[in-house]
């Protein structure tokens, strides 16, 4: 599903695009000269072949500034947005957002009047001026995504380090740690993507919906005048309603209870209905979150409904259950009101594991499972049908030459120009360089010896294949659901050396952070490049802006994190009940998992392990069932155990509620003006995600400055302010 799933962690990253709503930017065409052989642009006709690249239209200006400082300049800043947007949409449930359409669009927003506006000459002029194009635009996007990427490590696997008491008591007193450890994985990752380009994109010809997507977008914005208009249309709609929003998610701050989180149940409660108190207790309210009704809308009837059925199994049937037959426990968080918290994840007495488990603790490894074991059974039976069309004895078994340039007269199906790709010289130096630093950093600052740094590299390497062969077919990144595979690995090592609870745990979540996020980022990459070759762009140009948006995504996220620990530091410190304004599920994920591995005796309670095992089988038949026997027509109606994992994963349920409504919405909006939705669904939706997140960024900055709502609101509404916003 292109949404819920990437890298969320456990909970996988939500791409914001699945092959539905990818149809939907598609409206280009074009016509094929078979007499010729060639390719003829045709403004009338659509393009559907998104397996080579766009036929060249005779009536396109040549850009001969492809790469430009205006680009770089405004791809990193868009990039910013989407990467404050998913620190803080990650840390309330995982989910992560990709910016490649909103790039491409704001980009287009940005740029095109400027460089119509300003002269060629002067300063402005020469920095801001001139024709723009959509190779450029493409540049724009590529530094948009790779700033605003690898947010994952600080949703998940890094302040899982804190919660365990494995680093500095405060993030800015490790400021430096946390840099170096990020500048290994985005790095790493950004190098070794070159040699996929040439596997995945030009001799596998992989889709990637979402990328292909966002090359139709780019080719249709700069359509002549009809473009223009919908450029114009596209961008108003993102802008109001990304303003609209982020003034709203300001405000929720000082109101949340009126005008943000309705708890029906303890409102009922305190009208006389005492019973209905369970609905509050078991996180049942509503919650008017614009992000996640965007998040529906991108997602799909069949991942937000799945998201809400796993809800439904989860909260409103397992839980209740195993509370009542002393399988798990709540904490009374109220002496006033019959108010208890079932999302307690204590992580200082380990034998509560076993003998007294929270509902959200038991939960938990059912839900890890079930991903781990989905997404393994999705990608197998989806690489299964290729791998048999082809004999073994026609396969290619050196690796190495899958990636090499052809000789001088072999077939290369790659019509891009030799001057235009990426040498092989700065990739490789490049990917050497990482690998010595990323050794030497691991080594100093996080006590792993050299086979162990090299071994989380090579996973990352691994993981990477995983998460661009499922990209590039289903548009659903599960990098960082299997790249907990890793934390099994390194569990094994550390006990086979004998290693101390404290530095296992230390290693273990090092280990996954670098081979989750150079996969993540290498995955992320890799359909920029596909975007790029379908709009005949230079991937030289593209690999040049990916690392300036690397460099910028490096300090961007490392601030925003010390921002956000700091305006909250239950982030990394929760109380025992559970409850904080940002639910972090992939940090407690994260951080269960690592404990586990670690501990002489898994710390799993009996029957929640049982439950896991029974539920993940039942997935795993699912999919062989769907792939076999059940046509793709039908594949809408079967559930998404990706995102029914997720939902036992995260504690709030109103986030699956609000996706489903979002999705119903699309739904009834496609049916009754399908025009109007191909103009601004993706507009709309992407205005709500980026206007909910940077209003949390604000709304962080303000707690930092003591003038937020815990200190200047109201708690009329809520049960008590903690359990609100």
């Amino acid at each position: 599903m292109s949404a819920p799933v990437h890298d969320s962690e456990v909970a996988p990253e939500l791409r914001h695009n699945d092959s539905k709503s990818s149809s939907s930017y598609r409206d280009e065409k074009q016509s094929v000269d078979h007499e010729h052989g060639e390719e003829l642009f045709d403004d009338e006709t659509v393009v559907n072949d998104a397996s080579k690249p766009f036929p060249i239209d005779p009536d396109e200006e040549e850009e001969t500034h492809q790469l430009t400082l205006r680009a770089i300049i405004v791809g990193c800043a868009l990039g910013a947005v989407v990467g404050a947007s998913n620190i803080y949409l990650g840390l309330k449930t995982g989910f992560t957002f990709g910016p490649q359409l909103f790039g491409a669009i704001f980009g287009f927003a940005i740029i095109k009047p400027l460089s119509k506006a300003l002269p060629e000459s002067g300063l402005l002029g020469k920095l801001f001026g001139g024709p723009f194009g959509p190779k450029e635009n493409c540049t724009v996007q590529s530094a948009a995504t790779a700033a605003g990427g690898i947010g994952i490590l600080f949703v998940s696997a890094v302040p899982a380090m804190y919660r365990l008491n494995l680093l500095s008591e405060l993030p800015k007193q490790d400021i430096g740690r946390l840099i170096a450890l990020t500048f290994t994985a985005s790095f790493f990752g950004v190098f070794f993507v070159i040699p996929l380009r040439r596997y995945y994109i030009v001799n596998q010809k992989l889709t990637f919906p979402t990328p292909a997507a966002t090359a139709f977008t780019i080719r249709a914005l700069h359509n002549g005048r009809t473009g223009a208009i919908a450029a114009r249309k596209k961008s108003l709609a993102l802008l109001w309603s990304f303003i609209a929003v982020f003034f709203y998610k300001v405000l929720t701050g000082y109101a949340p209870g009126l005008i943000y989180d309705w708890h029906i149940g303890w409102t009922l409660y305190r009208l006389g209905f005492t019973s209905i108190i369970s609905l509050d207790n078991y996180g049942w309210w509503i919650e008017f979150t614009p992000a996640f009704f965007g998040a529906g809308m991108l997602s799909g009837l069949n991942a937000s409904w799945s998201f809400m059925g796993g809800a439904v199994l989860a909260w409103g049937i397992i839980a209740p259950s195993i509370v009542k037959n002393g399988l798990a426990f709540g904490i009374s968080v109220s002496d006033e009101f019959p108010l208890v918290s079932y999302q307690g994840l204590s992580f200082t007495d380990t034998s509560k594991y076993i003998t007294a488990p929270s509902p959200r603790y038991w939960l938990l490894w059912p839900g890890v499972l079930m991903m781990l074991v989905y997404s393994f059974a999705e990608l197998f039976m989806t690489t299964l049908p290729s791998l048999m069309k082809v004999r073994p004895s026609k396969l290619n078994w050196n690796p190495m030459t899958w990636f090499r340039p052809n000789a001088e007269g072999e077939e290369d199906e790659d019509i891009t120009p030799l001057e235009d790709r990426v040498p092989n010289s700065w990739w490789m130096s490049g990917l050497a360089a990482s690998v010595v630093m990323c050794v030497a950093i691991l080594a100093k600052m996080f006590h792993m010896n050299v086979g162990e740094a090299i071994l989380s590299l090579i996973l990352g390497f691994i993981f990477s294949f995983i998460g661009v062969q499922s990209s590039g077919t289903t548009d659903v990144n599960p990098v960082s659901t299997v790249a907990k595979a890793s934390q099994l690995i390194f569990g094994g090592i550390s006990k086979g050396a004998g290693l101390a609870a404290g530095p296992a745990q230390v290693v273990n979540l090092t280990a996954g952070v670098v081979s989750a996020g150079s996969a993540a980022q290498a995955t992320d990459m890799t359909g920029d490049l596909k975007t790029g070759y379908l709009l005949r762009a230079k991937p030289k140009n593209q690999f040049i802006a990916q690392l300036c948006g690397s460099l910028v995504a490096i300090f961007l996220n490392v601030g925003l994190f010390i921002l956000f620990t700091t305006a909250s530091p239950c982030i990394i410190d929760p109380p025992a009940s559970g409850e904080c304004t940002y639910g972090a599920p992939s940090v407690s994920a994260w951080a269960a998992v690592a404990l586990a591995v670690t501990a002489p005796k898994l710390p799993i309670p009996p029957s929640s392990g049982y439950t896991a095992i029974a539920i993940s089988i039942f997935a795993a038949i699912s999919v062989v069932v769907k792939h076999l026997w059940i046509p793709k027509k039908y594949w809408q109606y079967v559930p998404n155990w990706n995102a029914v994992g997720l939902a036992f994963v995260v504690p709030q349920t109103f986030y699956p509620i609000a996706m489903a409504a979002g999705a119903t919405f699309n739904y009834f909006w496609l049916k009754r003006n399908p025009k109007s939705f191909d103009m601004y669904m993706f507009a709309v939706s992407a205005g709500m995600l980026a206007g909910e997140g940077l209003g949390g960024v604000f709304q962080a900055l303000l707690a930092v400055a003591k003038v937020d709502g815990s200190l200047f609101g109201t708690v009329i509404g809520c049960p008590g302010l903690e359990w609100c916003g």
